[in-house]
């Protein structure tokens, strides 16, 4: 089985409204540029409110696009992630108006329904009605691409921990399992969901284990400067480490799905005034990523580079299905003023091509681990940890634990001298 290298996709003219500026032609470019990368792999998102406008309608224009952009990805030799129920995205929650608890303040990510903001949050989604409502997007999407060539399988959401936290496990795990079901009946296609840093960091009711014992792998995303317990803003273990204990909670394959950094603009550490770096945060058990700070760290285009091949060696040489950079483009400086860029500017910069479309050097980098066609390594053996007890003794359990992977990771590199 080949190493899966592939890249998260918003168009840099477009961003998160895709959908309504659907644009083939810029798609079509682009995916063939991903392809003369070398790239295999392509994860791009449906914006919940875009596809689903009431909670018994499906837009017939957007199922059109849908499978007008897989049928792309296949022209151009590309396999695609559809991820449903966006949802969280670059620090807002894009929802449906139905959706949405009048009781539930929006809390630490604003609301955009329709078009403008709201200060309500989602209602239980992993239940009830809006559980009934995400069955039925889920199966008319998979009735669309029933087993389209493109389409290697389903992510359930991007960071779904984000919009709401289940009101228990077994919510967590009944929402995955009926959705798996009713996505495999109609496509024929496997499925797995975008969990993230803080699904492992802070106990969200969401257990690896049971949440992934119907998917066909487990995804991770993270990222050095949103994780309290990395050493620096290009610590290349972070990834690593995540997507080992990814591994052992969940008893799946892992794909790492998300990594990568925002870049700084030249001569800068950041796009603001002050960078707070995961080393100055007092406290812990607090993500780099909460409104309380104001900043992020960001990586200038040659550290970006040497942090993406560090990291890629890493995960396929712990036995990994692949890893997928976010994401493709910086976005266009006419979306500054719209959401989410205009309250996080940071967010127009993680492209591996400048807005442009030039290509940065990670592209480069990218293309040169991609041309080496790796095949999928068997997994070194797991260490044993109890699940119960590394969530009841968090923060400490996380940090313990990654003191002690970066010495045995130091201690085997020294062994191979």
């Amino acid at each position: 089985m080949r190493f899966s290298l592939g890249i998260n996709y918003w168009p840099r003219r477009s961003a998160m409204g895709m959908w309504r500026r659907f644009d083939p032609g810029e798609i079509r470019e682009d995916f063939a540029r991903i392809a003369e990368l070398g790239l295999d792999a392509v994860r791009f998102f449906l914006r919940w409110d875009d596809f689903q406008p009431q909670p018994d309608t499906i837009d017939p224009a957007m199922l059109a696009r849908l499978e007008a952009l897989a049928d792309i990805a296949a022209e151009t030799g590309l396999r695609t992630m559809p991820t449903l129920f966006c949802g969280h995205m670059s620090g807002v929650n894009w929802l449906p108006s139905w959706t949405l608890d009048p009781t539930a303040p929006h809390g630490r990510f604003r609301t955009i329904a329709g078009n403008g903001e709201s200060p309500y949050g989602i209602g239980d989604f992993y239940t009830g009605a809006l559980l009934d409502a995400q069955l039925l997007l889920a199966r008319a999407v998979g009735e669309r691409l029933h087993a389209h060539p493109a389409v290697i399988a389903w992510d359930l959401g991007n960071e779904f921990s984000n919009l709401r936290e289940p009101a228990s496990e077994s919510d967590a795990a009944e929402w995955s399992r009926r959705l798996t079901a009713a996505l495999q009946e109609t496509s024929g296609i496997p499925v797995t969901a975008g969990t993230h840093g803080e699904d492992l960091t802070r106990d969200r009711n969401l257990r690896l284990s049971s949440l992934c014992a119907p998917f066909a792998f487990a995804t991770m995303h993270g990222y050095p400067v949103y994780s309290g317990f990395s050493r620096s803003r290009v610590d290349p273990e972070v990834v690593p480490f995540l997507a080992l204990l990814t591994s052992a909670f969940s008893h799946k394959p892992v794909l790492f799905s998300e990594f990568g950094n925002p870049t700084s603009p030249p001569g800068k550490l950041s796009p603001f005034e002050r960078v707070a770096l995961p080393d100055e945060l007092p406290n812990p058990t607090i993500a780099a990523d909460d409104p309380v700070y104001a900043t992020y760290a960001c990586l200038n285009e040659d550290e970006m580079t040497a942090y993406c091949t560090n990291v890629l060696e890493r995960l396929h040489a712990d036995g990994r299905l692949g890893a997928y950079w976010w994401c493709w483009a910086d976005y266009d400086d006419t979306l500054r003023d719209e959401p989410p860029f205009d309250r996080a500017p940071h967010e127009l910069s993680f492209g591996i091509v400048r807005s442009d479309g030039s290509f940065k050097p990670v592209a480069a980098a990218l293309a040169a681990f991609a041309h080496q066609r790796r095949t999928v390594l068997t997994p070194k053996d797991m260490p044993l940890i109890a699940g119960d007890y590394y969530y009841r003794t968090l923060p400490r359990s996380t940090t313990t634990l990654y003191d002690a992977f970066v010495s045995s990771v130091e201690e085997r590199r020294a062994g191979s001298r």
